[in-house]
């Protein structure tokens, strides 16, 4: 009797609380459901932080690269501009060098023009090095032994002077050879006789013909350059000459080249 009262009762109670206990409920759900937002919120914010802070360095990135690009157009650009400059001067160059070469290959013609009464075996006139040689014979200009030119030899070397006025650009070096057969005489040795033929042969295109004396240089190479075999007597007439050397001024030329270099 007492428990089925006792049942009752507890029935009575939860149906008398009923509401409180439903508003509980709803209100821990609530709860709950407001703790998983809040917590969607921070997993977005937090989402939204790293995202904007990813969004920065990808910011900073494009400014840097576009930074290096424009460095590096400047770099191109500068580069293009000395190229071009550089592709002037070896434009330039050229010229002057193929201008150079005309001027050597006209002097050249002039020369073997002005001596062509004489024989291959007395002279000859060749380029070499961008230079014009006029190669005289020992036969054409000298007694054997001596440095006193001949009636010949001056002949040729004042068709060489009528040259060498008409191209006042023109530097001269006057190299004097030998073969190696020892010297007696007036001269000490080979070398002392290459140097005094070609002094006087120096001497013969300014003072009687009046080439102008600045524009000359004068030197012997003894036996030391030999361009046959001294063991034969051919060889040996060929080593034994005189060789003028005609030189285009190259001033132009080498102010180009020197400009370009300091840069």
């Amino acid at each position: 009797m007492k428990k089925l009262f006792l049942s009752l009762f507890v029935s009575a109670l939860c149906v008398s609380l009923l509401p409180s206990c439903v508003s509980n409920k709803k209100f821990n759900e609530s709860q709950a459901s407001l703790t998983s937002l809040r917590k969607v919120n921070r997993d977005l914010n937090e989402d939204l932080n790293n995202t904007k802070s990813r969004l920065q360095l990808m910011e900073e990135a494009n400014q840097s690269a576009a930074s290096q690009l424009d460095e590096k157009d400047q770099v191109i650009s500068q580069n293009s501009k000395q190229l071009a400059e550089q592709q002037d001067k070896l434009k330039q160059l050229q010229a002057l060098i193929d201008q150079q070469q005309a001027q050597t290959e006209s002097l050249r013609k002039k020369m073997a023009d002005a001596l062509g009464g004489f024989t291959s075996d007395q002279l000859s006139v060749f380029t070499k090095n961008g230079k014009v040689y006029v190669s005289l014979s020992e036969k054409l200009l000298f007694p054997s032994g001596s440095a006193v030119v001949n009636k010949e030899g001056q002949e040729a070397l004042q068709k060489v002077a009528e040259a060498l006025i008409q191209n006042p650009e023109i530097n001269v070096n006057i190299e004097g050879h030998t073969d190696t057969v020892p010297i007696k005489g007036k001269f000490q040795d080979n070398w002392d006789l290459s140097v005094g033929r070609s002094t006087a042969v120096l001497r013969l295109l300014t003072q009687e013909y009046h080439v102008n004396p600045v524009r000359f240089t004068a030197s012997g190479r003894g036996q030391y350059e030999p361009i046959a075999d001294n063991e034969t007597a051919e060889g040996r007439a060929k080593n034994r000459r005189t060789e003028i050397i005609l030189a285009p001024k190259l001033d132009e030329l080498m102010q180009l080249i020197e400009g370009a270099q300091s840069k």
